[in-house]
């Protein structure tokens, strides 16, 4: 089952996905991980793309597209993932239809996680990432056991530049502005289903399970 989850920044859909993935036995994909491992190879597109998040802006089309398709062409992806950042837009939920279509698959469920505007922006001056493999954290509602350190791997938690200021109010912009509009092509599709994402992890993810349950 090809599932994308809609939801902006601080809306708990990197932890549903995890979530989702494990239940589902298929594999988290996350554009921002993606990203984020380029970076820290320091390959040639992780420098790119370090430009773009640093300033809350998106990474181009082209560069995002490319590399998610890579991704969704490697065996483990054979048998269905959770989409979890991408697509962003209308470009990209195009493009992403077009290369699955050529791998004889589709995407068979897109779930938007709303929360509102006010909820996402106290939510990410909490959020805090480890060092280690980005396992995410937030001092109001999933705060760590020690503060500071990861409950998983002992490593520093630090603040990603684009949870904080004028970063965060950039990339909610976006979100509103532009990606939201996903929400009306899925729908077209009849592929949308709407969570209620101002709940607990616990009762989102039964939500989300059932909403699976009930698609496949």
């Amino acid at each position: 089952m090809y599932i994308i989850l809609i939801g902006a920044q601080g809306s708990g859909k990197g932890a549903q996905a995890d979530l989702l993935s494990e239940a589902l036995g298929i594999p988290h994909v996350s554009s921002g991980d993606l990203f984020r491992k380029a970076q820290d190879e320091k390959t040639e597109l992780g420098l790119k793309a370090k430009a773009y998040l640093d300033r809350g802006e998106l990474v181009p089309d082209d560069i995002t597209v490319a590399m998610i398709l890579g991704r969704l062409s490697e065996p483990d992806c054979a048998k269905g993932v959770v989409l979890d950042g991408f697509p962003r837009n209308i470009p990209q939920a195009e493009a992403l239809d077009k290369g699955l279509q050529e791998m004889g698959r589709q995407i068979d469920l897109a779930i938007y996680l709303e929360v509102p505007r006010e909820e996402l922006l106290h939510r990410l001056s909490g959020r805090y990432i480890c060092r280690a493999h980005q396992h995410v954290y937030n001092i109001y509602t999933r705060p760590p056991k020690i503060p500071g350190v990861c409950d998983i791997d002992g490593s520093e938690l630090y603040q990603r530049s684009d949870d904080t200021g004028e970063a965060v109010e950039r990339r909610l912009d976006i979100f509103f502005n532009e990606t939201i509009q996903l929400l009306e092509y899925y729908g077209y599709q009849h592929k949308l289903v709407t969570v209620n994402g101002n709940q607990s992890i616990e009762q989102v993810h039964a939500e989300m399970l059932n909403v699976v349950e009930k698609k496949s």
